[in-house]
């Protein structure tokens, strides 16, 4: 079986500070890739900030200056980077992830489908799911609360797919009262259940840092970023807290898909009713 190591980059992103936000994530970047990183994980909405009320005004169209800073840090690098940032297109706003290989190519992009209560007018949902094929394998992307547990069918339409590595830039926020306490089950459900039951190993990368401003505001990004690898057992937990910055680079077992059409179907089935 062969491994693949991934920086996790939980970095500080704070609202409306879009230079000092990537600047802070491309220094993740560069300690995961001297530590051997052979892809890297970003927060979502690494530019802006998740629920930033003013992303109307600020977001930025894919190509453009957000997108072209991370082709640009990926070249430099020679890492693969999945970022999360804020797109516009046309007069949508878009809660996007990127995927970069190391020649500063988007390979990859997907917008977040599962979008949040008080939102949902800021972020126009995504219409579809897609993967690429890797050196490390079959690569697939969601954003943060794509993979909660009542928006699984997102997560099983990728593990039919055949991806055996799904990464999810993410902004995991909490209110004040959970600032200090793990979140206990929320994401360690669905990731295991995912893991488990297509050999998928999954990454998911939140920022830290407070919600200022709009429907969300008073809550706070708490890192506690996690991967699973694709046996369902969690491999990392990071630091916890609004303020919890840490890059951590972990190696990832790859696993091969053994069964796929109706037979993974039947297994799924299976597997879900004992």
């Amino acid at each position: 079986m062969k491994t693949v190591k991934i920086g996790m980059v939980q970095s500080l992103v704070v609202f409306d500070a879009a230079k000092e936000n990537l600047a802070r994530s491309a220094e993740g970047v560069r300690l995961a890739a001297s530590k051997g990183a052979q892809i890297c994980v970003l927060p979502e909405c690494g530019d802006l900030g998740w629920a930033n009320d003013h992303a109307p005004e600020l977001a930025q169209p894919v190509p453009g200056d957000i997108s072209g800073h991370f082709s640009a840090l990926a070249r430099e690098t020679g890492v693969w980077i999945a970022a999360g940032m804020t797109e516009k297109d046309g007069e949508q706003i878009h809660n996007t992830a990127l995927l970069f290989d190391p020649t500063g190519a988007i390979r990859l992009r997907h917008r977040k489908i599962n979008v949040l209560s008080d939102v949902e007018g800021m972020y126009t949902p995504g219409m579809g799911l897609s993967c690429i094929d890797t050196p490390f394998g079959r690569v697939g992307m969601t954003i943060c609360a794509d993979n909660l547990q009542e928006s699984l069918c997102l997560g099983d339409a990728l593990g039919r797919m055949g991806v055996q590595l799904l990464l999810s830039p993410s902004a995991w926020a909490v209110p004040p009262e959970k600032r200090t306490a793990p979140y206990g089950q929320e994401w360690h459900t669905p990731y295991g259940e995912l893991s488990r039951l297509y050999h998928m190993g999954i990454v998911g990368v939140s920022n830290v840092g407070g919600v200022p401003r709009g429907p969300w505001a008073g809550w706070s990004a708490i890192g506690h970023s996690i991967a699973y690898a694709g046996d369902g057992h969690c491999i990392a937990e990071l630091s916890h807290g609004p303020r919890a910055e840490e890059v951590r680079v972990i190696d990832m077992p790859v696993f091969s898909p053994s069964l796929s059409g109706t037979a993974l179907s039947a297994h799924v089935q299976k597997e879900r009713t004992l």
